[in-house]
């Protein structure tokens, strides 16, 4: 990815330390349908991993619950333990025979799961290992204490939190230093607005999940594809540009199983949005 050129900060410091890019690649759609078992075609799987960090990716984005197990040892069978990308994973959501995520947060069995996504990362310490959801059935406090022992162990180096409010960030961040909270945002979803201020506040890393989901769905805001076709970019180009422009402590990971798709999608890094282009974009969710 090129310098940008927009006046936008074009890297972030995750927890203070790991420089990173912020324009990262999120792994789960390199698992097969579903986001359940192996891709029809894991060489393609590790050549889109492989053409991410060639373009400058140095930050990409899995979880133990995605295959399961599946996209952690694809990133590993591909990249190694690299010394110069940052690789996230998270552990708290199961999966069942019909595919649905479940919490779970109990202390054992997160810090179980770190060991085995230790192993399939092929590495000693995870850079950043997120709680991937709350479980109402266990004490918050409790699953971040674990989290809180893998960092003291030295099994992770830094913790994240994701799908958490304002207030869970604020109580887990007096256990632990938070390096991230990976939520669900987008251009046309900003129900967490007031948690990514937070993270302003705070310093802490603002991973949105689901930054296409507002491009993806069926009534796409007309306000994206105008833009788009003002500047004779794609829509998906301009929900990411909003993103990296809408705050400094966003790094949004758009994900795909296509080596086409990565491309266009961190073209989106050298696109400058005008004055115009974030007025019609930021009144789209006050349309919703």
């Amino acid at each position: 990815m090129a310098p940008d050129t927009t006046g936008r900060s074009d890297t972030f410091d995750i927890g203070g330390e790991l420089t990173v890019n912020r324009l990262g690649f999120g792994a789960m759609r390199i698992t097969g349908e579903d986001i359940i078992g192996r891709p029809a075609d894991e060489d393609e799987a590790k050549r889109v991993l492989r053409r991410a960090v060639e373009l400058g990716v140095d930050f990409v984005d899995t979880a133990d619950s995605y295959g399961p197990g599946v996209s952690e040892r694809l990133i590993g069978d591909a990249l190694g333990d690299p010394d110069d990308t940052v690789v996230a994973s998270k552990a708290g959501l199961l999966r069942n025979r019909e595919g649905d995520w479940l919490p779970h947060g109990d202390p054992d069995f997160l810090k179980n799961q770190v060991l085995c996504s230790l192993d399939r990362l092929g590495t000693d310490t995870i850079d950043l290992y997120q709680y991937h959801r709350p479980d109402p059935d266990t004490d918050f406090e409790e699953s971040v204490h674990a989290f809180a022992e893998m960092k003291d162990a030295g099994q992770v180096a830094h913790v994240g939190l994701s799908n958490v409010s304002v207030e869970q960030l604020e109580t887990a961040m007096e256990i632990v230093d938070v390096a991230t909270v990976q939520n669900r945002y987008n251009v046309g979803h900003r129900d967490d607005e007031d948690v990514l201020r937070a993270c302003e506040r705070h310093g802490v890393g603002f991973i949105p999940w689901g930054p296409m989901y507002a491009v993806d769905d069926d009534e796409t805001p007309d306000a994206l594809h105008d833009v788009a076709d003002r500047r004779g970019v794609t829509a998906r180009q301009v929900a990411l540009a909003w993103l990296l422009d809408h705050s400094d402590v966003t790094l949004p990971i758009p994900g795909t199983s296509s080596v086409d798709h990565l491309e266009s999608n961190l073209a989106a890094a050298d696109l400058s949005l005008s004055d115009e282009d974030m007025a019609a974009l930021n009144g789209i969710d006050s349309q919703a």
